[in-house]
Order: C-alpha cells, then structure tokens, then sequence
C-alpha cells in the first residue's frame, strides 16, 4: 500500500516513513491551485468546474455550483454529487475522505475536516483520517464545523457554527457544540 493509499485507509501517517513527502508536495500543489482559483476573482461556473475537476481529479456535474474561495489540502478524495450548492470560504480537508450527497446545501465558511494528529506528544505530526460522508439533502449552516468520521443522514440540518462530532439520524436539526439533537424534521419525505 502507497502513502496515498494508506493515509485514505484511516491508517496513522508519520512524516518519517517513505513517500511522505510526495504526499506533502501533492498536498502544496492543490493548495496552489485552489490559490490560484480564489487569485482570479469571479469566475463563471464553467471556470470554477475546470478548477474543482484540477482539485478533485474527476469531473463535477454541472448543477453543482461552487462560489470561490474554497480552501482545500489534498483535493483528491472528494466526491461531490449533483445539484449542490457550495458557499464561499468553505474549508474541506479530504485526506480521510469526503463524500457529499445529491443536493447538498453547505453555507458560507464550512470545515469539513477528517484529518486528526496523534494525541500522544511524542508522535503528535503523524496523522490518521475519518471519512465524512453527507448524506442527500442535508443542510449545513454558516461556520459549522464537521469533524473525522462523521456521518450527516439525509435531509439533516446542522445549526450555524455547530461543530458535529457524532453521526447526526436522518431527518433531524442538531446545533451546538458539540452539536446536539435539537428536533426530528417532520416536514419532506424520505427517499
């Protein structure tokens, strides 16, 4: 298994093993051109598109809108589905994975973050990912934060500012921090 592969598995990575450095320099170059998009100033959606599919290594469907900036470390385990809305300063950190639904509103100034360090300070720059999967239709407000291993089900709301820690049940609102259950969504149907 390459670093890539093992960084992706949820495996702890240290800046002491091979390969570790070609992980680093994959990392500066999407930083780079994410940089490079957020430099330019508006962009059509075309534009933004040709961008995400640099960053992403696939292409995004196009009714899927984006609005710069988008701050990003690896940029290649993101997957983002059809129909979504992405506001702009969002920060997605997709070493663990980031798997984002159909029709996904995420507000201005969202983290989506599935790295973590190791708690012991002796090894503390070595990292392992959790994957964030977000669910269809879900909903999350301005300046939330979603942390490793976090699942968001279908048509959940997550509160402003909220920072999710624990999976959230389909057709629920959750705020806070740590974000708790607040109300079940009786409204909509589930697919």
């Amino acid at each position: 298994m390459d670093i890539f592969e093992k960084d992706l598995s949820g495996a702890m990575v240290s800046p002491d093993e091979p390969g570790y450095d070609k992980l680093i320099s994959t990392i500066f170059d999407t930083m780079a051109t994410a940089a490079e998009m957020n430099a330019k100033g508006w962009l059509t959606p075309e534009e933004v598109h040709e961008y995400l599919r640099r960053i992403t290594g696939r292409e995004i469907d196009k009714s899927t809108t984006l609005l710069p900036p988008f701050y990003v470390d690896y940029g290649k385990n993101i997957r983002i589905g059809k129909g979504c809305w992405i506001q702009q300063g969002c920060t997605f950190f997709d070493r663990g994975g980031i798997t984002i639904g159909d029709g996904v509103f995420i507000a201005p100034k969202v983290n989506l973050i599935t790295i973590n360090h190791d708690p012991n300070p002796d090894n503390r720059s070595a990292t392992y990912g959790r994957p964030i999967v977000i669910e269809d239709k879900v909903w999350i407000g301005i300046g939330a934060t979603v942390l490793p291993g976090v699942r968001i089900g279908y048509g959940s709301i997550v509160g402003a500012n909220s920072v999710v820690t624990h999976d959230v049940p389909p057709m629920t609102i959750v705020g806070g921090n740590p974000a708790k259950f607040i109300k079940k969504i009786e409204t909509g149907s589930k697919k």
